[in-house]
C-alpha cells in the first residue's frame, strides 16, 4: 500500500513538471513571436511609404493647402486645380452633391450600409469631398500628395474618393448642363452656320466625330487582356468613340469598349443617331480612318480622300476645308485628355463599372467647363467670326493662305492627305 501511495505521488510530481515545461516553451514561444513581430513592424517602418496620421496637418477641415484654396474663392486657383472656377463649383456643391453628401453613409466594410450618416463626424464636409475627387481628376498625382494637401491617411483617401466620385456623376446627371444630347431641329442649322461662316463650301457640317483610345493597365483575366488589346497601337486601350459640335460641347458619347473593337462597332450608337435623327442636309466631319461604308450615312460623315485619289480643283478646295474644320475633334479631344490629367494614366482593367464611372463623370465635367467656364477653344474660334466686322473679315481672308498650313500641319492624319488635281 505505501509503495502504490509513493508510486501515484511520484507521477504526480512527474505531471506537475511536464506541465511547468509546458507553461514555460509557450511563453517562450509567446516572447519570440512578439520579438519577431515588433522587428517586422521596425522594418516596415523603415521602408514605409505612404504618410501616417501624425506626419499630417492635425485638422483636416482648418489650414490645409486645400482650405486655403477653398476659403481664398480665386477663380485662377481654383481653375488651375479643380477645373472650374468658384461659382461652378458651388453650383455643382448646392446642385445636389453637399445633400448626398450629408445624407448617405460611406460605405465601410465594418459597419452597416444601413447606419445613420454623421457627417459631422468626417474629417471632411461636402466642399472638401467634392474637392478631394476634382483634384484626382485633374491631375496625375500620387495618393501621398493628395494626403498632404488634403491632411488624410491614405485609408480615408480611397473611401472618400470612392464615395464622392459616386455622388459627383449622380449630381452631373441630374444637372442640365452637364447633359450629352443630339441636336434638334434648328439646332443642326445653327451649329452649321458657325462653320459656314469660315468655311463657306461646308454647308450643312455641324460637328466632328474622332475615336479616343485610353490607356489601360493589362488584367489579371486573359480573356479581357486579349479584348483589350489594340494591335494597331501595340498595347492595352480603352476604345471611346466621341462626336463634338461646333461649339465645342459633346454630342454623343460612346464610352468604355474594349481596345480591340473597330470603331465601327463602337460607333453604332452614332450610326443610328446619324440614320434616324439627323436631317439629310447635315453630315459630320471625320478623318480617313473612321468606318462609313453604310449606305444610309455615306453623306452624313464626311472624309478627306484617301492618299492616290484623284480630285478637281473645286474638290479640293472642299477637302482642304474639311481637314481644317476636322482639327475641332483634335481641340475637342485635347480640352479633355489636357484638363483630366487622370485619363493619361492607365485605368483599371479589372474594375469596368468603376472605370465607366470615371469615364462619364470626365464627360460630362467637360459638358460643365464648356458651358459654364468658358474654357473651350472651339467656341473661341468659330463663335467670334458672328462679331468680327468687315475690315476684320478682309483681314483673316488674306491671311488664310499663310494660316492654313499650320493647321494641316497640326493635323495628326495630314501626311496621308496626297492628292492630284485634275483640271476640267
Amino acid at each position: 500500500m505505501r509503495a502504490s501511495w509513493e508510486e501515484w505521488n511520484s507521477e504526480d510530481d512527474e505531471s506537475e513538471d511536464d506541465d511547468f515545461d509546458s507553461w514555460r516553451f509557450a511563453a517562450f514561444l509567446t516572447l519570440v513571436e512578439e520579438q519577431a513581430a515588433q522587428a517586422r513592424a521596425s522594418e516596415r517602418r523603415e521602408r514605409r511609404a505612404y504618410l501616417t496620421r501624425p506626419d499630417l496637418l492635425r485638422n483636416p477641415r482648418v489650414r490645409t493647402p486645400f482650405q486655403t484654396v477653398l476659403t481664398g474663392q480665386v477663380d485662377r486657383a481654383y481653375i488651375s486645380t479643380m477645373g472650374l472656377d468658384v461659382k461652378t463649383f458651388r453650383r455643382i456643391l448646392e446642385g445636389g452633391f453637399e445633400q448626398l453628401w450629408n445624407s448617405e453613409a460611406i460605405p465601410r466594410p465594418d459597419v452597416s450600409s444601413w447606419g445613420e450618416p454623421r457627417p459631422e463626424k468626417r474629417s471632411l464636409n461636402a466642399a472638401g469631398g467634392l474637392g478631394l475627387v476634382l483634384y484626382w481628376l485633374n491631375s496625375t498625382m500620387m495618393d501621398k500628395s493628395l494626403a498632404q494637401i488634403f491632411a488624410l491617411i491614405p485609408s480615408t483617401i480611397t473611401r472618400y474618393r470612392a464615395f464622392g466620385l459616386d455622388l459627383l456623376l449622380r449630381t452631373l446627371r441630374a444637372m442640365g448642363e452637364a447633359r450629352i444630347t443630339w441636336p434638334k431641329g434648328d439646332q443642326f442649322k445653327e451649329l452649321s452656320d458657325l462653320v459656314v461662316a469660315r468655311h463657306p463650301l461646308l454647308q450643312g457640317a455641324f460637328g466632328s466625330v474622332d475615336g479616343l483610345n485610353l490607356p489601360t493597365a493589362t488584367s489579371s483575366d486573359e480573356r479581357w487582356q486579349n479584348a483589350q488589346y489594340n494591335g494597331w497601337l501595340h498595347g492595352h486601350f480603352t476604345s471611346n468613340v466621341l462626336v463634338f459640335s461646333t461649339r465645342g460641347e459633346l454630342i454623343h458619347a460612346a464610352i468604355n469598349a474594349p481596345g480591340s473593337w473597330h470603331d465601327s462597332k463602337v460607333s453604332s450608337g452614332i450610326y443610328a443617331q446619324l440614320e434616324e435623327y439627323t436631317p439629310d442636309d447635315f453630315f459630320l466631319a471625320a478623318d480617313t480612318a473612321f468606318p462609313h461604308n453604310r449606305n444610309s450615312i455615306k453623306t452624313k460623315i464626311r472624309t478627306p480622300v484617301k492618299s492616290g485619289s484623284r480630285t478637281t480643283r473645286d474638290q479640293l478646295q472642299f477637302l482642304d476645308q474639311l481637314v481644317s474644320f476636322r482639327q475641332s475633334a483634335e481641340w475637342g479631344m485635347r480640352a479633355i485628355q489636357g484638363s483630366f490629367g487622370r485619363l493619361r494614366l492607365p485605368l483599371d482593367a479589372n474594375d469596368a463599372p468603376t472605370r465607366r464611372t470615371l469615364l462619364e463623370t470626365v464627360f460630362r465635367l467637360h459638358q460643365i467647363r464648356v458651358r459654364l467656364v468658358g474654357i473651350n477653344q472651339l467656341r473661341n474660334v468659330y463663335e467670334p467670326i458672328w462679331t468680327e466686322t468687315t475690315e476684320q473679315k478682309q483681314v483673316w481672308g488674306s491671311l488664310r493662305e499663310m494660316f492654313f498650313p499650320d493647321i494641316l500641319k497640326a493635323d495628326r492624319v495630314a501626311k496621308f492627305h496626297y492628292v492630284v488635281v485634275e483640271e476640267d
